[in-house]
């Protein structure tokens, strides 16, 4: 059968991105390198203060050096292995969740006596006795450009360790991190140079006996098999609206019995928001085309003779998540002229040095910092004022779009390149569009399959 040289080169190019589709989803992994915060981590700075006679005291803090990601409510978990037949007798500003078997012990019982204790931060309100500085915030950590000041946790605890001295004890391994779900890869701890603290004062520096770092990095393919986010466009010079591809975030679709998803109107509602119970992360969503928890909108809403105007909707999907401290960061070539930005907050961000096109953008507070879960007051909007450069401004080939998106630290999946509004006096794109939702499709298939 003859094809034609055209139907086989377009052929042949379709084969050729669906490979490179897959290889690319399947060499990435568990890839935790943030190009847009290269340096972004989380540290585990765990202070010896003093030795006791059958152990240590230790302050164990927690710094959040990412630039928009942050742990929201309910909050991060820590835990680790013991090394030895290590207790713990107390602490202060946090708990464990279990204390474990402490039978053995006649008089005084330990707080934890696990190999691997669980640890949570206290909540709000808890008894000044029983608090240190930096804890009792429910295990919320803002991100480092969002709110330094509270980019930190810490707690107190009295390790029992018969026998320990500065040339015996060893810190705990395996620490894990849960922000409040999955996504977090520690590795070893690693001996520093001490800690030094200023009194309250500013008087006195004090110094902690031995000091370890512990490194945890984020990595979205182990936070979630699907992607959490996604982003539809639209322009006031074309009618087009270009949805979220479908299926970007899974395909699944039980309305009699809802699981993944449910329909706002659904009598199930209810029972399926109670039937996750507590501890239930996994996002229960409103059934869409895409069954993305989080939609990014982008408008590109008035030109004027120096400005252009934009329109950003972020609406929330999610039945089971009110997202508290929520930002979005995004990647555009025109952030070099932002004139005006209405109702959001905005800073810079500058991972290439000297270029400056993404912005880092996040709600005022008390006004639009909380954006609800899933319903009609699911969404926060804000516009962005630009000043034109005669020697880059184009509305010509998707130039008024942005490069990247991301949602709370996630990439959001953008929508193909070919089916962005076109001009007026431009024609539409070449490729097939039929094909073109093909091969959407495709790569979202392949992701899906690719981390299973």
């Amino acid at each position: 059968m003859d094809f034609g040289n055209g139907s086989i080169s377009r052929i042949s190019g379709c084969t050729f991105l669906f490979v490179v589709v897959l290889l690319s989803c399947s060499l990435t992994s568990t890839e935790a390198y943030d190009s847009l915060d290269p340096n972004g981590n989380i540290t585990i700075k765990w202070d010896i203060m003093s030795w006791t006679p059958d152990g240590y005291v230790a302050v164990v803090t927690i710094f959040n050096f990412q630039q928009y990601r942050h742990i929201q409510a309910p909050g991060w978990t820590l835990g680790w292995t013991w090394t030895k037949k290590e207790v713990i007798w107390s602490m202060v500003g946090a708990q464990t969740t279990e204390q474990g078997d402490c039978s053995r012990y006649k008089g005084n019982i330990p707080h934890c006596c696990k190999k691997d204790p669980t640890v949570v931060d206290l909540l709000p309100g808890t008894p000044y006795n029983q608090q240190t500085a930096n804890c009792c915030k429910g295990g919320v950590i803002n991100s480092w450009v969002q709110d330094p000041q509270n980019a930190v946790s810490a707690f107190q605890v009295s390790v029992g360790a018969a026998g320990t001295s500065n040339k015996t004890v060893k810190l705990p391994r395996n620490f894990t991190l849960k922000a409040p779900g999955p996504g977090y890869t520690c590795g070893a701890a690693k001996v520093v140079k001490s800690s030094k603290f200023i009194t309250a004062d500013g008087r006195r520096t004090t110094q902690a006996l031995m000091t370890w770092n512990v490194t945890c990095t984020y990595s979205q393919f182990l936070s979630q098999k699907t992607p959490s986010c996604c982003v539809s466009l639209s322009s006031f010079y074309n009618d087009t609206i270009v949805p979220c591809p479908t299926c970007t975030c899974g395909c699944q679709n039980n309305i009699t019995q809802p699981g993944s998803c449910v329909e706002g109107d659904s009598p199930y509602l209810a029972s399926a928001i109670a039937a996750g119970g507590k501890n239930n992360y996994a996002p229960l969503v409103q059934c869409t085309s895409h069954m993305c928890p989080v939609r990014v909108h982008w408008h590109v809403k008035l030109n004027y003779k120096e400005y252009w105007r934009v329109k950003v909707t972020i609406t929330n999907f999610n039945y089971r998540m009110n997202y508290t401290q929520w930002n979005l960061v995004v990647q555009h070539p025109n952030f070099d002229n932002l004139t005006q930005i209405f109702s959001f907050n905005y800073k810079s961000l500058t991972p290439y040095q000297a270029i400056n096109d993404t912005a880092m953008l996040w709600g005022v507070k008390f006004y639009n910092d909380l954006l609800m879960q899933a319903g009609p007051a699911g969404n926060v909007q804000s516009e962005f004022l630009f000043r034109k450069d005669t020697a880059t401004f184009t509305f010509d080939k998707g130039w008024a779009f942005p490069r990247r998106i991301y949602f709370n630290g996630d990439n959001c999946v953008m929508p193909p390149p070919d089916s962005y509004p076109w001009l007026p006096n431009s024609s539409p794109p070449r490729q097939n569009n039929f094909i073109i939702q093909v091969m959407a499709f495709l790569a979202s298939v392949a992701f899906l399959f690719a981390y299973v």
